[in-house]
């Protein structure tokens, strides 16, 4: 009996503590990936908007904007 109860003393189950280990890390990639995109959101829209205006006013299709 003594035995038993150290076997079930000893007897760790860890599935439960990898799935919630994972599922930190998982967040913690998204919210790094939440702060690039918020800080170098307004700079790669910039780029666009520099990329898109130098397209239109070089080749002009039919009258469109870079927003139609």
């Amino acid at each position: 009996m003594i035995r038993y109860m150290r076997n079930l003393m000893n007897a760790r189950n860890d599935e439960g503590a990898s799935a919630v280990e994972y599922g930190l890390l998982v967040a913690a990639i998204a919210a790094v990936i939440v702060i690039i995109v918020f800080a170098l959101g307004g700079v790669i829209k910039n780029v666009f908007t520099k990329t898109c205006s130098a397209v239109s006013s070089g080749a002009s299709v039919s009258g469109q904007n870079c927003a139609g």
